[in-house]
């Protein structure tokens, strides 16, 4: 089991931008692929501050099959820095049209006007929501501060078949695999 770890992600998204030549390209091509996909695996709560680090999460997961939803790149016209009624609006839609939230804690997450208010939301409409643990070092387990520690916490490894997938983790060895969890099935005890 491992959490994600930052210079993993970071790397992600520097092989992606080194052969697309540019972030700028990179996003257009991912615009472009996101602009046919009506509804999300993953809403991806994050702070715009680590958007490098997020690029490269963000590729991770579709790496895995997944689909991410993801402000900045699909829809790049709204204000992220303004609490409006509109950005709010549209947020609303995009998390309902998410099958679940994984919120990225990095060292920037406790700045963001945004983040706890989508937890919030996604948690109030549906309860499929995650912490997306993001790292330094490759700690084995994850035991959120406050009120993110009420919830469960999402983790990349290796399955029996030695694919990468997506657990979600109530303790290290209490877990569902991700798409398990998104039916309804909760983490259970394993050996």
């Amino acid at each position: 089991m491992s959490l994600l770890v930052t210079s993993a992600v970071r790397a992600r998204a520097q092989r992606a931008t080194m052969r697309n030549f540019s972030a700028a390209s990179l996003l257009t091509d991912q615009m472009t692929k996101q602009a046919s996909v009506s509804q999300h695996d993953i809403f991806l709560s994050h702070a715009f501050d680590d958007k490098e680090l997020i690029l490269g999460v963000v590729l991770t997961l579709e790496d895995l099959g997944y689909t991410v939803y993801l402000d900045w790149r699909d829809d790049p016209s709204l204000d992220r820095k303004n609490v409006t009624v509109a950005t709010a609006e549209k947020l609303r839609t995009r998390m309902k049209a998410s099958k679940c939230l994984f919120y990225a804690t990095t060292e920037n997450a406790s700045s963001s006007k945004w983040m706890p208010w989508e937890l919030g939301y996604k948690d109030g409409h549906n309860t499929l929501a995650a912490i997306l643990p993001i790292k330094e070092s490759t700690p084995t387990s994850f035991y959120g501060q406050e009120y993110l520690g009420i919830y469960p916490y999402a983790v990349q490894q290796r399955s029996q078949a030695e694919t990468e997938r997506i657990w979600i983790h109530r303790a290290p060895t209490v877990y569902v695999v991700f798409e398990e969890w998104l039916a309804g099935k909760e983490p259970v005890q394993r050996e």
